[in-house]
Parts: C-alpha cells; structure tokens; sequence
C-alpha cells in the first residue's frame, strides 16, 4: 500500500450563508443544494440528493486490518461491510472516488447504481407479499414490520402466552421520549428474580438495519410457538434459563427509517438510510432546528449508538465528527438508548447476549480493538462464534480482524460484565434487502440464503440461548436462604476509556467511567442456585495465551522462481507450515528483501494466502524488507504472490525467509474481584452481608447466605 497523499479529507462549499442555507434546507428538503457545516471551525461534508451520478458501492481493496483502519479513516461512507480482503464504500460521486484513488486504493465495482437495487428488491418485495399468504416464519409474516407492529407483536404474544412471558420496558426512554419495549420469555416469566442465567438477543441498533429486528422478533415466536407445541429442547430451554428480546433498540432512528420515502443512495435527504439516533449531540446550534425526519442535516444527525458505550469509547473506528455516520456521541454512554441497554444487561444476569446488525454474514466477538488483546475467555468465545457460524455459514471471528471499533456493545458488555457477547451481521446484501432471502431465509436455513440446509440463525440463536444455560461457561453461586429473604450480588468498579482520538487526530486521555453490575434472587425457602458471570471482570483479568506443545519449526528459505515479472506482473511460491506433534507455531514471520537505496526506483509487494486459500497478510508498503506475521499459522501450504510494482530487474530482485514464534503464553493477572452478596429479609432489613469471588464454570456454596453478620 502506498503512502497516503492525504489521510483525511474535508469537500464542501464556503461557508459564507451558513444560516440562510440550513434554514432553506429545512423549509424544502427535497432537491436540497450542498451545505456546509462547521464544527469549532472544521469543516465537515453534508451531502445531498442531488449527485449527478448514480450512487455506486465499492469494494475497496484493503487486505490487512491496517488498510481497512486507513479507509475508514479518509471520511468516506463506509457500509461496514467487511472481509479479509477489503471494505465496502458508497461512492457518490467523482470526488469520492478521486479521495480513495489518491489515497492509493484500487477497488471494485459492487453495485453500480444503488437506487436501481433498492427499487428493484422494493419490487420483489411486493412480488412476494402477493405470492405468499404466509411465510414458513414462526409469525408467517411476508414483509418488513413497521414499528407499531412489533408493538402489536409483542402484546399479542403477552396476551396469548401470560405465563411463559413477561412485557418488559427498558429504564430509560430514547432521545424522543419513546419506550423501549421488549418481552422476557421463560417458564414463570413474572418471577424475575429467580436466579436464572440470561439471554439477551437484540436488534436496531441501526435503524436502516430492518432484518435484525425481524430475527429477534422471530425468534420470540418461535420459542414460545415451540414450547406450546411440545418441542423438549425448548421446554428444557425455559426452565433452566431466561430469555430477553429487544427487537428495536433505536426507535427513534428505526421510526424514521421505516416510514422515509425511499431513495436508496445514502444521501443527505435519504431517511431511509438513517443508521442514528435522533439525539442532538454534538451537532451545532445552526443543525439543531427541525425534526428528526426533516431537518438541515438530514439523516446524519444523532449518534451511533454502537459506537456510544464506554467500553474502549473513543478509540479507533469512530468517529469524533457529528455529521458522520459513526458519531460516538459526546461522551461514553451519553445516549439514553445505551444507557438503557446498559441498565438492563447490569441488572440482570446475562450470560451470553447477541447484538444483531446486517450485514456481511460475519459472528462477530470481542475484542473490537486490536491493540485490546486477546480475550482471556477466546477459547470458550471462539468455540461458540464457530458452533453458531456453522449454522449460518458467516464467517467467525474476533471484531477487530475486520477493522477497529470502538464503543461497540458487546465490547462493553463482555470486558465489564463478563457475559459472552456477540455481533451478528446478517446477510451479505445490503442493510434491508430482499425479505423473502435477509429475513424468511437467513432466519430458516432455507434458500435463497447461503447457509440453507444448516439451521440458520434460529438454530444459531438457540445454541447461544444453551450456552447462556451452561454452568460450564458462567458462574454459579449455591447455598440457603429463609423464605421471602432477598439474596442479592453487586459489584461497583471504574474503568477506562480508550486514549481518547480527538477531532484533529490529537490522542487525549483516557475518560473513567462507572458501573454496577449484579443480580437479585428471592428465595422460596431452602436450597438456591444463583446464576451469575464472574465476580473478576475481563478487562483485569488478564489476556489469553497458551504454552507451546511442540518446538517452532525451523526456519524456511523461500524459494524465487527463476526469470523476473514485468514490472506491476507477479510471480509465486510456497512453503510449508507443519502441525503438531513436528511443530507448534505462534507465528510466522514472513521477511523479504531486495538490492536498493531508492523505495521510489525498486519496489516489491507481497501478498500470502493460507492454505484455504484465503488472505492471511501482506506487505505492499515502502519498507524494506517487508515483514509479514501471520498469527498461530493452521499447518498447511502457503503462497506468496510477489508484485514488481516498480524497478524489479536481475539485479533488484527479491530473496526471503519465514521464521517461527513460539505461541504467547497466557498472561493472567492475578487480580480477583468480588461480588458483595447480602441478604435482605422480607421487610427489607439488611441480615448479612459477605465477599464472594467466583471464577468462570465454578460454582461456589456459600451455605446459609442469611447468616447473620457478627456485632
């Protein structure tokens, strides 16, 4: 990859008439001109409606988490979507593409005119409505939901199965002054404090993102449909555990979404493609005035709220600029509809929760920032993201091998509270595509989705909702407690931000922040099991490693083929990686070099792919040598391409090894936290209280949990 000639940009027109031209866009917003926009002085792209090209996604060509981490940065509209070899950006127009090429970056065209695709699944969708009286769904549904009939949803399902479901409203209201709304599921469902470990499956976070609202919304009549009918697993599945549904997490943002007249080009004015809230946060005084669905700055108004919680705000993968798609907010948790999420998953005992998004066909876990380290639970999150993935046929992975995100939910939730998290996104074609295929077929396993015949995410749902029931993969806290005695458990701990990135690339501290995190069982006299995560969070536990089982492999020539490729051709090679028992290897490091005093005069890039062929690291920088490390390298045969990008002759050309790194050992703490667990009798007194610390898959008997303390 070249240098950048620039690593940010800024396109806009003067910004002379500022008032005048926000005032105008909010009086007819329909074939509004380009406006400008300032933020203490820096200038911020607001686009309109009115590009003279047709829209255009691309697919950048970014082979590292370094590339991708550079694309997002130029400022572009990234889609999110993602894969090892490059990230998807909306083109606009000429300026758009002019920024990626002199950035260095080549790219593919993906979809050519974006509101031709978004009209024509429009007109598949009403094709299958018409064709289908009722989908193989669990709700049989034939078309995306408008907000007020998940609200009908969720009543009908309260009112149909009283006992087995719970309505639930989150603690705090959106921006807009909206309830959050959701169901619990489980067998006496009222009884929250039961002690019962939780699943928490979620949807819009983004509001353009419609099929995560469906999944979750499907998901609850499936399981309650199930039960009904007799199905052990899900019987076994509701007496053991809890299930909490939030379909639409945004209202605000999924409201505007929903009811936009359609554009499908991601411009100013296109409502449909609203990803935020409709806070006002940060936005200046000038984009302040108008409603959520009809104001100067149009859809890019309010905040990312996957981007908003504390974990790790503020770093990479975000961004510091109002008007951009992944606003972070003000400060970490800023937005009521986060600390609502926050609320809920502290007050409950979520063992495993899933933040669903579309798209990409990718399960997501933490860490989301790479510079994190790797999670000190990464077999246990690694073996449940794959069992998941193997139902849908997404690819899983750990968050930041895609690219950094900071502020993300599961993030959060994982690093503090200790619970499982995941990330889904769903589908590998745009943000609401096609019904019949983003939501009837990923949901089912059926065609046309990629994964059919494996489950779908139904059955991804239900491993996670098992995992959530595993004692193996949370924390159990047994003993006794007198009838109508509250047992309960708390811990209150302050965490770090990351360094934060400010507007301007100028890296500030990091910001504290605060969290209290437990759970509540009632007894009914006698024995009790309280399901929990562990008293230790993750974030001080420590990171994961492993010791090595065999020696590194012995170092390997690599071997250049005779003759030198015309310059920007390419030529290849091999080598081999062994396995154990020859060999365990951490890494291997890939180092190549040439004859030269001039990077400008002689050049060489280089790409490796893995034995399933797919990219695993690349060197196409100015350096040299180009050093490439490849993490825990599967055994197998491993190709180099080598590109003479420039000057590459008899006497410049390239010779390299591969040498091998043992694997990092763990890296445990050693730090314990705890819980304090007290109990209450039933007019509220305090009795007792103690210290409990409890590790992941213990379970700890702490016997009459209502002794009283000694004077």
């Amino acid at each position: 990859m070249r240098t950048p000639a620039r690593l940010g940009r800024t396109r806009l027109t003067a910004i002379s008439g500022l008032v005048a031209a926000s005032l105008a866009a909010t009086a007819g917003m329909a074939t509004g001109s380009p406006t400008a926009s300032t933020d203490d002085g820096r200038r911020q792209l607001v686009r309109t409606a009115s590009d003279d090209t047709s829209t255009k996604v691309v697919m950048v060509e970014a082979d590292t988490v370094e590339k991708r981490n550079e694309v997002i940065a130029l400022g572009l509209d990234a889609t999110e979507h993602a894969d090892a070899h490059g990230i998807e950006v909306v083109l606009h127009d000429a300026e758009d593409a002019k920024a990626l090429r002199e950035a260095g970056f080549s790219w593919k065209v993906k979809v050519n005119d974006l509101e031709a695709l978004t009209k024509k699944n429009a007109r598949i969708d009403r094709a299958y409505a018409a064709s289908v009286a009722e989908s193989p769904l669990p709700s049989g549904r034939t078309g995306y939901r408008q907000y007020a009939d998940y609200l009908a949803d969720l009543d009908q399902l309260a009112a149909t199965y009283p006992s087995l479901t719970k309505p639930l409203t989150l603690a705090h209201r959106t921006a807009l002054g909206e309830e959050i709304r959701g169901i619990e599921v489980s067998v006496d469902a009222d009884n929250v404090k039961d002690g019962k470990p939780v699943f928490l499956l979620m949807g819009a976070h983004h509001a353009r993102e419609w099929p995560s609202a469906e999944h979750t919304m499907e998901f609850a009549f499936d399981l309650l449909q199930s039960y009904r009918s007799g199905d052990r697993r899900t019987r076994a599945l509701l007496a053991d555990s809890r299930v909490i549904l939030v379909p639409v997490v945004n209202v605000d943002g999924f409201k505007v979404s929903r009811s936009a007249a359609p554009l499908g080009n991601f411009s100013l004015l296109d409502y449909e493609m609203k990803r935020k809230n409709c806070s006002l946060s940060g936005a200046p005084a000038a984009f302040q005035t108008g409603t959520c669905d009809n104001n100067p700055a149009g859809r890019l108004r309010g905040t990312d709220l996957n981007r908003n919680y504390p974990g790790f705000w503020g770093g990479g993968g975000a961004s510091p600029t109002w008007s951009n798609d992944t606003y972070r907010g003000v400060s970490p948790g800023s937005e009521p509809e986060t600390k609502a999420v926050r609320a809920l998953i502290s007050e409950r005992s979520v063992t495993v929760m899933i933040s669903n998004h579309t798209y990409s066909n990718l399960v997501l876990r933490p860490p989301a920032i790479a510079k994190t380290g790797r999670a000190i639970d990464e077999p246990q999150l690694k073996a449940l993201g794959d069992a998941m993935a193997s139902k849908n046929d997404y690819t899983s992975q750990a968050s930041y091998q895609l690219y950094d995100t900071s502020g993300s939910t599961e993030d959060w939730s994982y690093w503090i509270t200790g619970g499982l998290g995941y990330t889904f996104e769903i589908g590998d074609e745009g943000f609401h595509p096609a019904y019949e295929e983003a939501v009837v077929g990923e949901y089912l396993g059926i065609a046309p989705a990629d994964g059919a015949g494996l489950g779908g995410n139904r059955e991804a749902y239900y491993l996670a909702a098992e995992a959530a029931a595993d004692p193996e993969l949370h924390s159990q806290i047994r003993g006794t407690a007198p009838a109508k005695h509250t047992v309960s458990v708390s811990r209150t701990t302050v965490s770090p931000t990351s360094p934060v990135i400010m507007p301007g690339g100028v890296v500030g501290d990091p910001i504290l922040y605060t969290d209290t995190v437990g759970a509540e069982y009632v007894s009914t006299g006698g024995k009790f099991v309280l399901d929990v995560n562990p008293s230790t969070r993750p974030l001080v536990a420590g990171r994961y490693g492993r010791l090595p089982q065999a020696p590194t492999q012995a170092a390997v020539t690599l071997t250049n083929p005779a003759g030198v490729p015309a310059e920007e051709a390419s030529e290849f090679t091999t080598f081999e990686v062994e396995g154990l028992p020859e060999a365990d290897n951490g890494f291997a490091v890939v180092s190549i070099s040439w004859p030269s005093t001039d990077p400008n005069a002689y050049d060489w890039d280089f790409f490796v792919t893995g034995p399933d062929g797919e990219a695993v690291g690349s060197g196409a920088t100015l350096a040299n040598p180009e050093v490439i490390r490849i993490p825990d390298p599967q055994p197998g045969t491993y190709t180099i391409e080598a590109n003479n990008y420039a000057g590459g002759d008899a006497a410049h050309d390239w010779s390299g090894t591969v040498t091998f790194e043992a694997p990092t050992p763990p890296s445990p703490s050693g730090i314990k936290e705890a819980y304090l667990l007290s109990c209450t009798d039933k007019r509220g007194d305090l009795v007792a209280t103690r210290e409990v610390v409890v590790d992941r898959g213990e379970a700890v008997d702490i016997g009459n949990a209502c002794k009283r303390n000694k004077d």
